[in-house]
Formats: C-alpha cells, structure tokens, sequence
C-alpha cells in the first residue's frame, strides 16, 4: 500500500532507540524526509549512522526553550512539518511506598511536558497552515494503574486526554491528532521496567519477563516495527477520519472496550 509519505516532513521526539527509531526507518523507506530528536547527541549519532538522509537534533524537550528550537531549526532546515510522532520520555518506574512529590514532578516533566512543549508550537503552526498529523506514543500505563508506575501512568492519562482535547480543537482546523498506547513492546524502557518489577517482587528478570508474557493472550511482546506500521498509516491520508482516539495495541492483554 501506498501511504503517499513521499517528501512529508516528519518529526520523530526519541526517533534514536526503540519505537522512535523503527518509526524513522519505515519514513524513509516511505520516502518522507525524516528528523530524529533525543537528548543524547552521542544516540542521535549512532542512529544517523544507519538513517540514510535523516536529520538529527540533539535537545532535551522538557525544556520548552529547547523544544522550540528543534521546531524551528527542522522547519528553516528541511520545511515545514507534516507529522509530529512523539516517543521521547519515559518516567521511572518507582514502587508506590517510595513515591515523593518530586518523583510525581518529574514524571510530570519526563513524559507530559516533553510532549506538550513540542506538540504546542507544532500544532499552532499546522493549524495555520490547514494541515498535519500528531501522533502522540504514549503507554497503557494511563489506563491500567500500575503500583509500580503510578507517576508515569498519570503522566500518560494526562496525555491521552490532552491528544483528544487538541483533536476536537484542531479537527476544524485540518489536524489529526491520534494517542496510541502500545503495551509491553522489545525495547530499552520495557527492559528497565522489568528490572524494577522483579527487584520490588524479589524474583529475576528472567521470571518477571515469563510472567509478563503469560499476560498477554498473543503470546509475546511486541517488535518497534509493529508499532511503527501502525504509526505510519496513523500518520498518513488512509487514516484521514481517525482523530480523537486513543488505540491500544497491547495483544489483547486488557480486554476493555473503552
């Protein structure tokens, strides 16, 4: 299929590891001129290494001074942006008995506002010019309370309902904005997550990956680039009506149907 990507402007936030970075690769397979932002120049490196003619921004986005900048310097350098995908941040995962306010804050900062302080000066600007997509990755954490992710889960409600809220806003105004919210997915967040289940239930991490996999009816976790497919079509004008909605892709491990 199609998806008539060719020569989109994409924005990926955390587009240098993990499901940023399968987003990256299958943009430019599609033939759509891709920037990658992270906080670590030395990743950004390291994914420019094998993103033939991706653009790379080195920028820490919960700072919306520095937010700002990679939007300007994507659009004075490559043009106006035609997709938004957000999958920079992720809090830490902390036991509920060891939570402070400024672990909550910094959850907060970690996944909310590094999304806000992108999304707000993109959006404006798509708005202005009467199109483009936002594509907010954001966690079934926002759903599904977790004791060990409480913060981090409240900073992803928070996200899902900022995505619709801008999607009924901006629908007028020729802008889609889709939440989507993968469960376990093969990457370096996961890893660390579960790490930190088995440390607070006192197993390995080799039990606490078994006893997450018997948790999903599919029957394994998901690959970056089955997300990415999705994220790709999301973004595209085969999806032109799909706005206001958050999607979960979890292998069918919450069986809700809202």
């Amino acid at each position: 299929m199609d998806l008539g990507l060719k020569d989109k402007v994409v924005l990926i936030t955390g587009g240098s590891k993990g499901i940023g970075y399968a987003c990256a690769e299958l943009f430019l397979s599609e033939g759509a001129r891709v920037a990658i932002c992270s906080r670590s120049q030395a990743n950004i490196d390291a994914a420019l290494s094998r993103l033939s003619g991706a653009h790379g921004y080195a920028a820490d986005l919960i700072s919306d001074e520095q937010a700002l900048a990679v939007v300007d310097k994507v659009e004075a350098e490559i043009g106006p942006i035609d997709i938004l995908v957000n999958s920079a941040g992720a809090a830490a995962r902390t036991p509920a008995d060891e939570l402070t306010p400024a672990i909550w804050r910094a959850a907060m900062d970690a996944k909310y506002f590094s999304y806000i302080n992108v999304i707000d000066p993109v959006i404006k600007r798509m708005g202005t010019r009467g199109s483009g997509a936002v594509i907010n990755i954001i966690g079934n954490g926002g759903k599904i309370a977790s004791p060990f992710h409480l913060a981090g889960g409240s900073a992803n409600a928070a996200l899902m309902l900022a995505s619709v809220g801008l999607a009924n806003a901006y629908a007028g105004k020729g802008v889609r904005v889709v939440g989507l919210n993968p469960g376990l997915t093969e990457t370096d967040r996961v890893a660390e997550g579960l790490k930190a289940a088995a440390k607070a239930t006192g197993s390995t991490e080799t039990e606490a990956l078994a006893d997450a996999l018997k948790r999903i009816p599919i029957g394994r976790m998901a690959d970056p680039t089955d997300i990415a497919n999705v994220v790709a079509f999301l973004s595209s004008a085969k999806a032109s009506y799909v706005t206001g909605v958050i999607i979960s892709m979890d292998g069918a491990q919450v069986p809700v149907v809202v």
